[in-house]
């Protein structure tokens, strides 16, 4: 065959091709290599090339910092609601990590693990049992205790994968939550009746912690024993993470049966994962008990579970760094949304970066942004002459501060009926469909479909989201689970997970 009835050579890098599709002999990864590279050249990529190079005890110090000044200029409010509940859903999402992220390990009871630390810490120092042990005594049996009943759930695991074990550690979890509601009357032989739990009520008076004879007694003391416990357990998993047991953790994780092919011990290291991660539950059991010093048994609800699996999600399955931002997220956003100005900042930032992300160019997002602006200007003129009820609204402000430079613009801008909640019942169910029509379309029929999208979910913010009943509840979790589909969708991997190549 002559040389002129071969093929021309195409070369990896020519931009005529579609990018989507693979072609034979080329390594796609490869020759995007240089494309990434250009891609991390921005302020962006230079921070995550700063942080990948900085050492694993610099990088904890980045929190470290912040978190140790936090006391120092917050109220005793702030310091729990921001502090001390951050800091526990990120020592809980650390215990987790160990069965989810490390061992890939679906186990759906965690949090009664946590329950029982607090349960079990409850009875051993509280004015309902009459017992007052110390925390150098106290922390240690039941973080033992804990690890034990982890051996004891982790058992089926043995012969339970995937979603088999999730049924049955999610039934341990119900199970526990019933147990405590009505461990109020147990008889035992020889003792009588006894009450384990207090039943509904729970277990009242539970005692500070007591370390030596020094109780801890302030919010401001509570969040440095907090803060003592992250670092312990952060260098404890980043050691395990790094060592022997860590790497046969990932091997487990990735493919159990080549694993066990490689004599890696299996069935030994499932156990030692479920282990690892009630001990660490159990621990943040006894500080929250002791902090709330009530145990009730509502707080160990399937609420708490979804949480700190989002922790674990967002943050990255695996990722130690990734779980502390990720904490701040889930519990910061429906903190701020608190405050109706803060509330109203979120969304309106959140809605340009969801453009952005999605948009991809500066050019297209300030059309879509000055095409909304403009809309609402002439539906408003339009309204004010011929629809007065369409303007004879107020937004909402916050009762403290009163109107803002924003709420001040809003009013000129948005329109604000008087009969806003079914108006803007329908204006929602159209913000769906226009949000459909909006993934459908490409090009700039996508843009001219995103001006009227974004004025209505403004609309339906302001009328339906954001009035006083639904911004300290459906509103703060709808906003919250928004940003996590938003950010899921940009890293499925998670903020600082490692994006899997896959065979196919």
């Amino acid at each position: 065959m002559s040389s002129s009835s071969q093929p021309p050579y195409e070369d990896p890098r020519d931009e005529s091709a579609p990018p989507d599709e693979p072609r034979v002999g080329v390594d796609s990864w490869v020759a995007t290599h240089e494309g990434r590279r250009e891609q991390a050249a921005g302020i962006s990529g230079r921070i995550r090339d700063w942080w990948r190079r900085t050492p694993p005890a610099g990088r904890l110090l980045v929190f470290l910092i912040p978190a140790i000044i936090f006391p120092l200029v917050s109220n005793s409010g702030n310091i729990y609601r921001y502090g001390i509940l951050t800091l526990i859903y990120a020592l809980l999402a650390y215990g987790l990590t160990i069965v989810v992220g490390f061992a890939g390990l679906l186990d759906l009871g965690y949090i009664a693990f946590f329950g029982f630390g607090a349960y079990a810490y409850g009875y051993l120092a509280s004015q309902h049992t009459g017992h007052h042990w110390h925390a150098e005594i106290a922390l240690p049996v039941v973080v033992v205790a804990s690890a034990v009943l982890g051996i004891i759930l982790g058992s089926p695991s043995l012969r339970l994968l995937g979603d088999y074990l999730a049924i049955v550690t999610l039934f341990f979890g119900q199970a526990f939550v019933i147990f405590v509601n009505n461990a109020n009357r147990i008889d035992f032989p020889f003792f009588g009746q006894v009450d384990l739990t207090g039943g509904a009520q729970g277990l009242e008076g539970v005692d500070p912690l007591n370390f030596f004879g020094y109780k801890v007694s302030t919010n401001k003391g509570y969040f440095y024993v907090a803060v003592i416990m992250l670092v312990v357990i952060v260098t404890m998993l980043h050691l395990v993470n790094h060592s022997r047991t860590g790497r046969a953790w990932r091997a487990l994780r990735e493919d159990p049966l080549a694993a066990e092919v490689l004599s890696i011990p299996v069935n030994r290291l499932k156990i030692l994962a479920f282990a690892f991660g009630a001990a660490v539950a159990g621990l943040i059991g006894c500080l929250y008990s002791s902090i709330q010093t009530l145990d009730a048994p509502g707080d160990y609800s399937v609420g708490l579970l979804i949480t700190i699996y989002a922790i674990v999600i967002l943050g990255g399955a695996g990722s130690l760094s990734g779980v502390i931002i990720a904490a701040l997220i889930v519990n910061g956003v429906p903190e701020l949304l608190r405050n109706p100005s803060n509330g109203r900042y979120v969304f309106y930032v959140g809605l340009i970066l969801v453009l952005w992300y999605f948009l991809k160019t500066w050019q297209r997002l300030l059309i879509v942004l000055g095409g909304t602006l403009v809309f609402g200007w002439v539906l408003y003129g339009i309204s004010s002459l011929v629809w007065d009820r369409g303007t004879s609204g107020r937004p909402v402000v916050d009762p403290e501060t009163g109107s803002n430079w924003l709420s001040t613009a809003i009013s000129h801008w948005m329109l604000t009926p008087t009969d806003r909640t079914q108006i803007a019942n329908w204006a929602f169910f159209g913000l769906v469909i226009l949000i459909m029509i909006a993934t459908l379309v490409r090009g700039w029929w996508q843009v001219v479909v995103l001006i009227p999208t974004v004025w209505i979910a403004a609309f339906a913010w302001e009328n339906l989201l954001f009035t006083p009943d639904q911004i300290n509840g459906p509103t703060r979790l709808l906003l919250l689970g928004t940003v996590l589909v938003v950010l899921m969708n940009a890293r499925p991997q998670g903020l600082f997970g490692t994006r899997q190549v896959e065979i196919v």
